[in-house]
This record gives C-alpha cells, sequence and structure tokens, in this order.
C-alpha cells in the first residue's frame, strides 16, 4: 500500500493553481482558433474568395502572444510541484506524462505551427480584401502546416489536460 500524502492548499497553491489551469485553457483557445483560421483559409484559398476582415486581422504581423501563454502552463505546473510539499514529485508518472506532452506541444508549436504562421502573416496580413492572395501554392501550403499542426497541438494539450485531472 502506498502512502498517501496530504493534499496542498493555501491561497498561494490555489492562485499557482488558477494559473496553471488558465495557461492551459488559454493555451486551448489559442490552438483552437488558430486550427480554425488556418482551416478557414485553407477553404478559402480552394474557392479562390475573397479574405474577410476578420481572417485578415488575424494574419496582422506580429507575436502571437495570445498563443504563447501556454508557456505558463510548465512554469506553473513546476511551481506547484515545488509548493506541494511532497505531495507531487517530478517522479510521479502522470507528472512525468504532463511534461513529455508538453515538450510534444512545444515542438509542434515552435517548430511547425507558429513559424507556419509567421509566413501567411506576411502573405496574408496585408493583403486587402478583394485583392487574390500572392503565392498561393506557399501560401495553401503553411495554411496546411498550420492547420496540422494546430491540430496536432490541440490533441496533445488535450491530451494533457485528461493526464493532468485523472492523475493516474
Amino acid at each position: 500500500m502506498s502512502a498517501v500524502h496530504h493534499q496542498p492548499d493555501g491561497a498561494a497553491f490555489d492562485l499557482v493553481l488558477l494559473l496553471h489551469v488558465g495557461s492551459a485553457v488559454a493555451g486551448l483557445v489559442t490552438t483552437a482558433a488558430a486550427t480554425a483560421t488556418a482551416t478557414r483559409l485553407r477553404r478559402l484559398l480552394r474557392a479562390s474568395a475573397p479574405l474577410p476582415e476578420p481572417l485578415r486581422r488575424y494574419f496582422r504581423p506580429g507575436v502571437n502572444w495570445a498563443g504563447r501563454t501556454v508557456y505558463g502552463v510548465p512554469v506553473f505546473g513546476f511551481a506547484l510541484v515545488g509548493m506541494s510539499q511532497g505531495a507531487y514529485a517530478l517522479g510521479d508518472g502522470w507528472v512525468l506524462a504532463g511534461v513529455v506532452l508538453f515538450a510534444a506541444v512545444a515542438l509542434v508549436a515552435e517548430g511547425v505551427l507558429w513559424p507556419a504562421e509567421r509566413r501567411l502573416q506576411t502573405a496574408v496580413g496585408g493583403v486587402a480584401s478583394a485583392a487574390p492572395v500572392p503565392g498561393e501554392a506557399s501560401v495553401e501550403r503553411d495554411a496546411r502546416s498550420m492547420a496540422r499542426a494546430a491540430g496536432a497541438a490541440l490533441v496533445l494539450l488535450v491530451a494533457a489536460m485528461v493526464v493532468m485531472v485523472a492523475q493516474p
């Protein structure tokens, strides 16, 4: 029989837990938005339709800071482990699984998703609503890469959330 540790509590722990969960939810929402937006862009490109203002706005040049909130997940997660007074440890299987899943999310986002998004910002962000999108083959390729990478990151984030809630 394994020893059952005291469940951590206190205002500071609760605040860090809220920040951890909030970062995960923000990452989930922004990744779902990236998936939907890239998929919509692909549909409009195939139909040779003009790009609506909200789509062009999404691809305005600049860093996707909302998407980067996902980095709060491991930061606050490690803080929670440190604040848990031994209730949780980096050696726990569910904690290790969460770290591995997050590392996979970061690799997909940094390696494929956000670079494709930056290229699309250059190609799509400044296009007038009635103007054709320049270099449509490369834009289609980047939209496909972005949609697939965002979808993969979304699956990984959901899997990490399931692991964190279930704590198997």
